[in-house]
């Protein structure tokens, strides 16, 4: 049985994406920012992995960063990940690294991952996730929301509402010819 404050989160949350999309869909907009380096503090969260060990996206320091957060029960966000697998698998030898964050509960994502064939590291939180979802700029807290970030850990581009591999390749396959420092 799910505890109050979860069910509360999920709903909240639900309605926060619900109403992003409706706007970004009747607008015709999508929200595309420049930011700088995040705080510590952000890349430090730990979180939990499939396997229940905790992992934080200071982890994958040094590597290109496409970090997604979504959810299994969010259309547009189950619509991107068959993109990013196949991004994660051309270019991953290059340095890129997917990293989701489902802001959602664990055995609906382990379910997911394995049914689809998901081939990046998933964490999985709840306000945690939610907060590091806003530290990145996403204020309405809606999904499914992307962040780029390059070799050095600097904040290229964020993404809030689907994505796809025509619009982040132009953004990412050049990041990945930059060293690290």
């Amino acid at each position: 049985m799910q505890k109050p404050a979860q069910v509360f989160l999920v709903v909240a949350v639900a309605l926060s994406a619900l109403a992003a999309g409706l706007y970004f869909r009747g607008s015709g907009e999508r929200v595309s920012t420049t930011v700088t380096a995040p705080p510590a503090a952000v890349m430090d969260t730990a979180l939990a992995g499939l396997d229940g060990r905790k992992a934080k996206l200071s982890d994958w320091k040094g590597k290109v960063m496409v970090v997604n957060f979504w959810a299994t029960w969010c259309a547009p966000c189950r619509k991107e990940i068959p993109e990013f697998i196949r991004m994660q698998s051309r270019l991953g030898p290059k340095g890129l690294q997917f990293v989701g964050i489902a802001i959602d509960e664990m055995d609906k994502v382990k379910a997911y991952a394995q049914e689809v064939g998901i081939n990046y590291p998933l964490l999985v939180g709840e306000i945690d996730a939610v907060e590091v979802s806003r530290a990145f700029g996403n204020e309405l807290g809606a999904l499914p929301f992307t962040v780029i970030i390059d070799r050095q850990g600097r904040v290229v581009r964020t993404e809030l509402g689907g994505t796809n591999e025509a619009k982040l390749g132009p953004v990412v396959e050049p990041l990945l010819d930059a060293p690290a420092n």
